[in-house]
C-alpha cells in the first residue's frame, strides 16, 4: 500500500462516545429537531428512562449535549439540545462513516 492507503483506517477515528448506537441516535434525533423532549427520545429510540438518562449523562459530561429542565404547565419536562461541540462531533462521525462506506463500495467494485 502506498500514498493515501498508508493513512490510518477510518475506523480508527470513530469516537467511542458518539459511535455507540444509542448515543448516535440521541445526537442524530436531537440534530434533526434542534431541541427535543426527553419523552420523545425515549419513545422514538425505544429506551427506558433509566437507560436514556445514563446515555444523556455520558453525552452531557463530554460536552456534546445540553440538558435543560423546566416546566410545561405543571408537568416537569427535560429538553435536550446539541452544543457546538456536539454538532461538530456528529459531523465528524458521519464523515468517518461515509469514508468507511466508500471503502467498502470501492472494494466491491
Amino acid at each position: 500500500m502506498t500514498g493515501a492507503e498508508d493513512a490510518a483506517h477510518p475506523v480508527t477515528g470513530l469516537d467511542e462516545v458518539v459511535h455507540q448506537r444509542v448515543r448516535l441516535g440521541i445526537l442524530t434525533v436531537t440534530h434533526e429537531a434542534r431541541r427535543v423532549e426527553f419523552g420523545y427520545l425515549k419513545s422514538n429510540l425505544e429506551l427506558t428512562a433509566g437507560n436514556l438518562s445514563k446515555h444523556l449523562s455520558v453525552l452531557e459530561e463530554a460536552g456534546l449535549v445540553e440538558v435543560e429542565k423546566g416546566y410545561e404547565g405543571r408537568r416537569g419536562r427535560t429538553w435536550i439540545s446539541l452544543t457546538a461541540a456536539g454538532r461538530a462531533a456528529l459531523a465528524a462521525e458521519i464523515g468517518r462513516l461515509k469514508q468507511l462506506i466508500a471503502r467498502v463500495e470501492t472494494s466491491e467494485a
